[in-house]
């Protein structure tokens, strides 16, 4: 393979590269905000039982500035198991 080949095996890649790239982006299922800190003990108790309780968990996300991660894993009992669940 000559060096010329080389280059336009390069760029053909580069090229197809970059398309999976975007297909893979518009198929990502973004399901809220990313976290900008950590979930306190309070955080927890609101998700779990208070006013966020009805909320989606997006949106519970959202009020608080925690990601859609953070709310499941506190409502699904992942974390935060000290806080006692009201029916």
């Amino acid at each position: 393979m000559t060096i010329k080949e080389l280059a336009k095996t390069v760029e053909t890649l580069s090229l197809q590269v970059e398309q999976l790239t975007q297909t893979v982006e518009k198929l990502s299922t973004k399901k809220g905000p990313a976290s900008t800190r950590e979930m306190t003990l309070e955080d927890a108790e609101r998700i779990i039982n208070g006013d966020l309780r009805s909320m989606s968990h997006k949106v519970a996300a959202e009020k608080l500035g925690l990601s859609y991660g953070q709310i499941y894993s506190a409502r699904g009992g992942y974390t935060f198991k000290g806080v006692e669940r009201i029916k």
